[in-house]
């Protein structure tokens, strides 16, 4: 078993390559960049207009800005730029809220659509190719992992499940 940095270590001990925080910020984006040359050559989108239109697309519902901040863990005055370049485009809808005829809520226009349905492949593609290095009994493993620590972090692990929030 590889030696990593775990509670009740000294300090002589630690090594940043094995601190699992560090190592999952460093994943984190690599997969968000190697994702994102496939969206941003393509349509000039960055990561986060590529978070909303995902939010959307994966719920085929309106949602609020808030539940977008909310489920994608970004700031939201990034998921709020990316919201206003997305309407500039056309790919997103703005709709009264039902529950508070103040609020507004955001759905992907027709074109927005489109796209989504266009690239969403494209990614799955290059998520494959991201993970070809690992057996598919250690992908099973990875996904098991991914969502115990989901779990413990009080994430949503599935899609109905973030629906329900």
């Amino acid at each position: 078993m590889e030696r990593g940095y775990f509670a009740g270590a000294g300090m002589t001990d630690f090594d940043l390559f094995r601190f699992v925080p560090f190592r999952l910020n460093r994943l984190s984006a690599e997969v968000s960049a190697a994702l994102s040359e496939e969206y941003r050559a393509r349509y000039g989108f960055e990561i986060p207009e590529w978070r909303v239109l995902a939010t959307l697309g994966f719920r085929n519902a309106s949602c609020s800005a808030q539940f977008i901040v909310e489920s994608t863990r970004t700031h939201k005055s990034t998921i709020s730029r990316a919201v206003t370049n997305l309407l500039a485009r056309g790919l997103l809808e703005r709709i009264e809220s039902s529950d508070d005829r103040r609020a507004f809520e955001l759905k992907l226009s027709r074109a927005g659509r489109k796209l989504f349905d266009e690239l969403w492949p494209r990614l799955v593609a290059k998520e494959s190719e991201m993970l070809s290095c690992l057996s598919p009994q250690e992908r099973k493993q990875l996904a098991v992992i991914l969502n115990k620590l989901e779990t413990n972090f009080d994430l949503p692990t599935s899609s109905q499940e973030e629906d329900c929030k």
